[in-house]
């Protein structure tokens, strides 16, 4: 296999999240609860809500350009198979949470799926961005908005 053909694999393999983008039916949840199965194991082994949103931010650069790649490769401006910015976005919205317990987990997947499918502004606008920034970007944006909601209800709330 030649390097470029290694590193197309390589990005189709994170931009899909190792096969979750492959489901079938929802491939966008799917992506958000394999960043949540994910998670569990993660937050028992002491991963904080800081933690998450780091992972988020390190993974954000290399997410972007392994959309970039499936996206032109499949010809499809947002292809569906890209589940990357689910798992980033999901994983921003528990940096906003100030406990983390399968409860959180929960809300958190509820609370980012809200907005990923809402788009409400600015998320709609940031989708329109060309490449692989628009399609990693909008969900960091409703990561962003998840992590407010999750932030408050648990500061209002023993969720």
């Amino acid at each position: 296999m030649t390097n470029n053909a290694q590193k197309t694999k390589s990005a189709w393999t994170f931009a899909t999240f190792f096969g979750a983008g492959y489901f079938p039916k929802g491939p966008g949840t799917a992506g958000s609860v394999a960043a949540i199965l994910l998670a569990w194991p993660l937050m028992l082994a002491g991963f904080t809500n800081v933690s998450f949103a780091l992972l988020a931010m390190v993974a954000l650069y290399p997410a972007i350009r392994a959309s970039g790649i499936v996206a032109t490769e499949s010809g499809r401006k947002d292809p569906q198979i890209v589940v990357i910015d689910e798992v980033l976005g999901q994983w921003l919205t528990l940096g906003g949470a100030l406990r983390l317990n399968w409860r959180s987990l929960l809300l958190a997947l509820a609370l980012f799926r809200f907005f990923d499918i809402l788009k409400p502004p600015p998320i709609r606008l940031i989708e329109r961005i060309p490449g692989g920034a628009g399609i990693v970007l909008d969900d960091m944006m409703a990561g962003v908005f998840g992590a407010v909601v999750l932030f408050v209800l648990q500061s209002l709330t023993q969720v």
